[in-house]
């Protein structure tokens, strides 16, 4: 790549996303075999994964349920006949030499997902060319120090779901945000955990670009190895520079997959990419095709529970939230459902949300949790909230308290009383602390008098020191202007 830096508004980006997504079933997809993950390696196989002679393969009806389940939530078309297909490759994570997965007739089809596009300041929608059902491959653990590699075929036969998009993403940020979308309508499914460290969920990327106004698309490249959904961002960006800069030196980019490397924040080429022709799909023989009644969809759709974007919907007209805060609450189930059940103790909706998506975030953030990993209750958040409406506690304390409370479990209302960090209250208690306190800074009292209303902020805060911060600040104010002649 050349040290120069192209003109972004030279060309356009063409992006299209395929997102794998392992079910959470109890059994693999074709076979009896469990799915629970972290097992001993190889110890969670039969001969039908490993495609044994004479083995045959049942299809999961758990999976098949929970794939239409996933179709049916990205508003896909569900096909009324189900095939499945033979695609052939060798690889040594794969030992049958081919995978069960769909072709020509996937599940579903013509879906899509809306997003908030930044660029455009307005909803955006992504189509969903196909979500389809097949098998996964095991993993291949590659040990350079000692020249060779070994494999684990307990991952293989694993339900997964593969949903591509059509070419609709025009930047690495719409890309993240259609990733933070669909991850969101996924959990709300529970069909998967969606655990990117453990393999639930992987994307790989296609993206080419083109000069601004051509309608034909440029070289396709495949990204692969983008282990988050930053990643994925970060490394659309660097492809992005990387093409431009090759047509800009009129260089020629090459059809292929490349791999993402994380540390190095650089592609570099794996293979030149495969076309359909290459797998030599043809129907699978050990599986039937067959008809799925429109009952049985109907049974499934019905039993949606309510997505995201109805979700934040409804926060917005029973909350009174902006789109803004009930978008970002509802991002997470787990978020969305602690909102919710603090909603239900406390009115003021708004200051809750302003605690989530604040110091609660934030504090969650530093420490490389999740709101999963949350030990202050919604009770115990509101018990705080209403310490600060009764003139308990500051909102300083109330800070403080919080980020207590998260690290250690200890309710906030127990910290405090431990503590004492009840603020002051007593007037009379106040009076005398006031009048010391003017009593030692004459010329800030002297100052005030004399029209210089800045010197006010240095007596409260004398009187805070003096109560070591205990003090409530209002009454402070009011009680040194009384004892000021205001």
């Amino acid at each position: 790549m050349t040290g120069h830096e192209p003109r972004a508004t030279k060309y356009e980006t063409v992006i299209g996303l395929e997102v794998h997504l392992q079910l959470k079933t109890g059994t693999k997809v074709f076979c009896g075999c469990s799915t629970k993950f972290g097992q001993r390696p190889n110890s969670q196989t039969c001969p039908v994964c490993l495609g044994l002679p004479g083995s045959l393969p049942v299809l999961n009806g758990e999976a098949f349920h929970s794939a239409v389940k996933v179709a049916l939530a990205l508003n896909c078309t569900v096909q009324s006949m189900i095939k499945f297909d033979r695609k052939n490759y060798y690889y040594p994570d794969l030992p049958k030499n081919f995978q069960i997965s769909q072709y020509d007739m996937p599940l579903s089809y013509d879906g899509f997902v809306d997003i908030f596009s930044e660029a455009d300041k307005a909803r955006k929608r992504i189509r969903i060319k196909r979500v389809h059902l097949e098998e996964d491959a095991g993993k291949l653990i590659h040990a350079p120090e000692d020249n060779c590699s070994f494999v684990d075929y307990n991952r293989t036969g694993m339900p997964l779901l593969e949903i591509v998009t059509e070419p609709d993403i025009g930047t690495p940020q719409e890309a993240y945000d259609y990733l933070t979308r669909l991850k969101a309508i996924l959990e709300y499914l529970r069909v998967s955990d969606c655990d990117m460290e453990k393999g639930s969920l992987r994307c790989d990327a296609n993206i080419s670009v083109r000069r601004s106004g051509e309608k034909k698309l440029g070289t396709k490249v495949e990204l692969k190895n983008m282990n988050t959904f930053k990643g994925v961002k970060v490394g659309l960006e660097y492809e992005t520079k990387r093409q431009v800069s090759l047509v800009e030196d009129a260089q020629v980019i090459r059809q292929e997959t490349r791999l993402w490397d994380a540390d190095k924040a650089i592609t570099s080429s794996m293979r030149t990419k495969e076309e359909a022709m290459d797998y030599r799909y043809f129907p699978e023989p050990d599986l039937v095709p067959f008809t799925v009644d429109t009952a049985v969809i109907d049974r499934i759709r019905a039993s949606l529970p309510e997505l995201p974007e109805a979700k934040a919907n409804r926060f917005m007209k029973d909350f009174g939230l902006s789109e803004y805060d009930a978008n970002v609450i509802t991002g997470q189930l787990e978020l969305a459902d602690y909102f919710e059940a603090c909603a239900a103790r406390y009115d003021n909706r708004k200051t809750i949300a302003n605690w989530i998506m604040g110091d609660i975030t934030a504090y969650l953030n530093t420490a490389d949790l999740s709101i999963h990993d949350m030990k202050v209750t919604p009770d115990g958040l509101i018990g705080l909230l209403k310490m600060i409406d009764s003139g308990k506690i500051s909102g300083k304390m109330a800070k403080e308290v919080m980020v207590e409370a998260i690290g250690t479990g200890d309710a906030p209302a127990d910290i405090v009383a431990k503590k004492g960090l009840a603020q002051i209250s007593d007037s009379a208690r106040l009076e005398e602390v006031v009048r010391a306190v003017i009593a030692r800074n004459v010329k800030s009292a002297s100052d005030y008098k004399g029209g210089k209303k800045a010197a006010l902020a240095h007596l409260v805060g004398q009187v805070m020191k003096e109560t070591k911060g205990a003090a409530n600040p209002a009454m402070v104010n009011d009680i040194l202007k009384k004892n000021l002649g205001e």
